[in-house]
């Protein structure tokens, strides 16, 4: 693999950063399962409070190649014992390479080690194989709701890792 296709993961937001993860949720989410512009939206918001007041206890782990971002994954505070992962993304053609894993891995051990009891995420249930890397990483489904969300009937899943007391 050539520089100009090393894929980068960096845990800094640089200017353009938070438009560009929107954008791309947006795009591949239309483009895979049909979500309609108010998927964005539902983006947008909490991602733009995030870039503006994260914490120590929060990280974001944004994934670029040749210098556009093509994934993202954060955890932030849901309160202080629990965290949330939101915005787990990536790139079609940066799928099934091993990067997701990573950063799934990585988010775990950050949760861990900031002292939080247990880490959970919302998610629908057409996204087999993200909720198949969830299940593999020890999550496990808590919640399901069904209703129409992003102009489509969905199913949203709740998933929960605890971890275990030092």
């Amino acid at each position: 693999m050539t520089n100009a296709h090393r894929i980068q993961i960096r845990n800094n937001i640089e200017p353009d950063d938070i438009e560009d993860i929107i954008s791309l949720h947006g795009t591949v989410y239309a483009q895979e399962y049909g979500f309609d512009e108010t998927f964005e939206q539902y983006v947008a918001e909490p991602l733009h409070k995030f870039a503006m007041s994260h914490t120590v206890r929060e990280k974001i782990w944004i994934v670029e190649q040749r210098h556009i971002v093509q994934g993202c994954l954060t955890v932030v505070k849901s309160d202080e014992t629990k965290a949330q992962l939101r915005w787990f993304l990536l790139h079609p053609d940066l799928r099934s390479k091993g990067i997701g894993k990573k950063l799934l891995d990585e988010a775990v051990q950050f949760t861990r080690e900031k002292g939080y009891t247990s880490l959970f995420l919302w998610t629908v249930s057409i996204l087999e194989a993200a909720n198949k890397l969830y299940t593999h990483a020890g999550f496990r489904l808590t919640e399901e709701k069904a209703h129409t969300i992003w102009g489509k009937p969905l199913i949203e899943q709740r998933f929960e890792l605890d971890f275990p007391s030092r």
